[in-house]
């Protein structure tokens, strides 16, 4: 039988079958809240039915609410009142599960009488990730069923665990034949009637806690839970309710959920999940363009880019080949790549096979010539116009006709290695972030000549290979480190003026960054791209070099480092800054927190404006997306663009002027800030 457009009701005997289909994800619309609440209305009608089996069509169960309802007034039924209707159903009520049960999914599947799922489905309430928590009972109910500790381990994680784990926890019931979901659940609902126990409310189990747990739980996640919202309510909605009546824990979680939706954190963090999706919609692209074949991929380059370059292949099952100008070098970046997958096999993340697998998907060489099979190049060699270019024209020789060529520059003009070969349309950036094989974001570099169909395979590959794919123009330093370029000259011009590397660090480590620029920096190595025979020492950094300070890996750079890697303020460099800043002529000064934090950032805001406007970058949240997801800006402020347009871009105009007076040029404002703050508009309207 039909209920609507997207929910059946159907027999089995006497057990009743409600299935939803409603792709992609059988998302918890105001659709289907109303179809599955009429099946169940007549199911409870009909005396002949014993049982009812819950499940979907397609893909997956219900894999959460529908996001696009959220801050809107709600529809009834709401997922609370359709709860209701299922826990309070007068005959056995199974929730059948396959693909992903998350959220209001899973929250809905807690209110059913049993669980069943095969045993490739997971299971998850992933709600932190948005900056929310469980709001329609899952902080009361699933503590219930897996206990405290387990329950506030999944909700602030929002990681989603294996049919295997939930059966052992007690989430599920039982698990079905992998293929067999239909036959299983019936058969399960058919015992379950056939039985004739009271039926169970998860509501009516206690909830119970070990003293000391809550305490102890926020000061082992400490480092993971700083800056953010929505775990500390999570775990207060569960602490909360020991001493409470269900119904007043339901309440109280309502109100903690409501005080994070209407936060700041959860705006934030839904821009960037709206945001990473909208990167893949690309205006430069003719609907419905094909994609080239890339079946064998070549990387120039075993080094640690390189390597982590060809993993991202391996790991999809595709061939690559990796070029090296030496057998040293070419062992040893196989070698390192071996040690990763084997260090993944070690914490469980593959299997052994699995390492071998994706090992045989790799072939060394030290012939460039082998690579003459391959779809696609990929260089990472370095970073100098002169080697690229020289490089690319070999290539272009080697390569066959129509293999896509690709430079992982960071910085240099992609449009003059295009230049350099007889396919500039053929030719583009593929910006990969170190670690290659952990970082997730891409910049797809369109240069000039580039073809439409080589872009839109670069953006098809960046999605196979589990890449946030966002493309940008091209300019020095395209979108992402053209804005670090801006924040750094600020770090170092207040470190010049009067703060400290630590100073600088702190502010933006308390803003929500993992680190500062400095010892970001001391990270990285002080001295990767510095040339002894070509220091001046026209900067701090110079200096620290001509030292022999390069950063932690010699035991001290801005900072100075014990045997551990424990940084502490270097009394060196100290003397280095104030000599420089004397050796500038410049009077050293007092310089707060603010001054600190809108310089570096504001910067960066009116960077992006520019390449904005420039038409680098297609829409401010592309802008967002990359510095997210390879640049460390905290996700819970939405990204420079985001985090601008929620300051004012009239507070944002106004502080850019009064900086513009006090330090230059640099911060006159961009047109298209002045542009926007006049038509009333933000940096999400341009």
């Amino acid at each position: 039988m039909q209920i609507n457009d997207v929910t059946t009701l159907d027999r089995d005997g006497a057990i009743a079958i409600v299935t939803i289909d409603s792709p992609p994800v059988n998302a918890l619309s105001a659709t289907v809240r109303t179809g599955v609440a009429e099946a169940m209305a007549k199911a409870y009608a009909d005396d002949t039915v014993a049982a009812i089996v819950l499940m979907c069509a397609g893909r997956t169960f219900f894999a959460g609410a529908d996001i696009t309802e959220l801050g809107k007034p709600p529809i009834q039924p709401d997922l609370r009142a359709l709860q209701r209707i299922v826990e309070d159903a007068p005959k056995p009520v199974i929730a059948a599960m396959h693909g992903t049960a998350l959220g209001g999914g899973l929250e809905l599947a807690l209110v059913a009488h049993r669980r069943i799922a095969v045993p490739s489905a997971k299971c998850g309430l992933p709600e932190v990730k948005l900056g929310l928590m469980p709001g329609a009972g899952g902080t009361q109910r699933l503590p219930r069923v897996v206990g405290a500790e387990r329950a506030l381990e999944m909700m602030t994680s929002g990681e989603p665990i294996g049919a295997d784990e939930a059966e052992r926890i007690g989430l599920f019931d039982r698990l079905a034949a992998e293929g067999a979901l239909r036959e299983d659940a019936v058969a399960f609902a058919r015992a379950v009637a056939a039985a004739g126990e009271p039926l169970e409310k998860v509501r009516d189990r206690p909830l119970t806690a070990e003293p000391g747990l809550f305490d102890a739980f926020r000061a082992t996640h400490a480092r993971r839970f700083r800056g953010l919202t929505a775990p500390e309510n999570i775990i207060r909605s569960v602490e909360q309710a020991i001493p409470l009546s269900f119904e007043e824990g339901l309440t109280n979680e309502r109100d903690l959920f409501r005080e994070l939706l209407d936060g700041p954190q959860s705006a934030a963090l839904r821009h960037v999940f709206f945001a990473e999706r909208q990167a893949a919609r690309v205006d430069a692209l003719p609907k419905g363009i094909a994609t080239l074949p890339v079946n064998r991929v070549g990387v120039i380059g075993a080094g640690t880019m390189g390597g982590g370059i060809a993993m991202n292949f391996a790991n999809v099952g595709l061939p690559v080949t990796i070029v090296e100008t030496r057998q040293e070098a070419l062992d040893r970046g196989l070698g390192i790549i071996r040690r990763n997958y084997e260090n993944s096999a070690k914490k469980g993340k593959l299997t052994a096979d699995q390492v071998e697998q994706r090992m045989a998907c790799l072939t060394g060489s030290l012939a460039l010539d082998d690579l003459d099979d391959c779809d696609l190049v990929i260089e990472a060699v370095f970073e100098q116009m002169d080697v690229k270019q020289d490089l690319f024209r070999r290539l272009d020789a080697v390569a066959k006709p129509g293999a896509i060529l690709a430079t992982n520059t960071s910085y240099l003009d992609v449009d003059a290695i295009a230049a350099v070969t007889g396919r500039p349309e053929s030719v583009l950036g593929l910006h990969f972030f170190s670690p290659a094989n952990v970082m997730r974001l891409l910049e797809i570099v369109n240069a000039d000549k580039t073809d439409p169909a080589v872009l839109a395979t670069a953006v098809a590959l960046a999605r196979t290979i589990g890449k946030v794919g966002v493309v940008v123009g091209n300019c020095f330093g395209f979108v992402g480190n053209r804005m670090l370029a801006a924040r750094h000259a600020q770090a170092e011009a207040v470190v010049n003026e009067g703060a400290m590397p630590w100073d600088v660090d702190r502010v933006i480590a308390g803003f929500g960054f993992a680190m500062g620029p400095f010892a970001m920096r001391d990270l990285v190595g002080l001295d990767v791209g510095w040339k002894r025979e070509a220091s001046t020492g026209a900067t701090v950094r110079e200096v620290l070099n001509e030292m022999g300070r390069h950063g932690q890996k010699t035991g001290g750079g801005y900072y100075d480092y014990d045997e551990k890697r424990t940084a502490t303020p270097s009394p060196v460099a100290e003397r280095a800054v104030f000599d420089f800043s004397a050796e500038q002529g410049i009077e050293r000064r007092a310089v707060s927190d603010d001054e600190i934090r809108d310089r570096c950032l504001l910067a960066m805001v009116n960077e992006g404006a520019k390449i904005l406007d420039e038409g680098i970058a297609q829409r401010a949240s592309d802008i967002d997306t990359v510095w997210i997801n390879g640049y460390g800006w905290p996700p819970y402020r939405g990204g420079p663009m985001f985090w601008a347009d929620q300051v004012g871009l009239p507070v944002v105009l106004e502080k850019l002027n009064a900086l513009a007076a006090a330090h230059g040029d640099v911060f006159v404002p961009s047109p298209l800030i002045e542009r926007l703050v006049g038509s009333g508009k933000g940096f999400a309207d341009a």
